[in-house]
């Protein structure tokens, strides 16, 4: 099996663990922060689509104009690692559009990195230097470990939020 795969599938069992964990999530408590500071659901899934784009497309084959209508411009300074959420859903999209973008996003970076060789995926990310990774397949195998590290911080919020624990 190809490194790329094996990075792919990595992503793909993550994402199967982060929309089990929202699966329940009252689309009213996306926005609730337990206490002020403190992310909500709907920042962490913003940010794991932002993320995806930026880890799989961004860096294995650049920006491209087209790439608005995978993951709307204005998603980026919203959810990226500096960003500072707001408990107001005037100022995001909806649970509904961040569940659709989460899904173009994954279905475009799906496409994208099971096309490229390993020879490809050896090559140097693009981009600024990451503390992580060096090369695009790097990148691939950390945006698993990065979803299952915000989809850790998901259930943490439903927990404070009241909800039971769930595996």
């Amino acid at each position: 099996m190809s490194e790329g795969r094996t990075a792919w599938e990595q992503i793909e069992a993550a994402r199967r663990y982060t929309l089990n964990m929202l699966s329940n999530v009252d689309r009213k408590d996306w926005f609730r922060q337990p206490s002020e500071g403190v992310t909500h659901i709907a920042w962490q899934v913003g940010h794991l689509a932002s993320a995806q784009y930026m880890l799989c497309l961004a860096r294995a084959r650049g920006e491209r104009a087209e790439d608005a209508g995978l993951l709307p411009p204005q998603m980026i300074s919203l959810f990226m690692r500096d960003s500072a959420p707001t408990p107001d859903p005037s100022k995001y999209p909806t649970p509904t559009e961040l569940l659709a973008t989460l899904e173009r996003v994954h279905a475009a970076a799906k496409s994208e990195a099971l096309h490229k060789s390993d020879e490809e995926l050896r090559q140097p990310a693009l981009g600024k230097p990451h503390p992580i990774f060096t090369e695009k397949l790097g990148a691939l195998f950390w945006c698993a470990r990065h979803e299952m590290l915000h989809t850790g911080q998901i259930g943490l919020l439903k927990r404070l939020l009241g909800y039971a624990p769930q595996w």
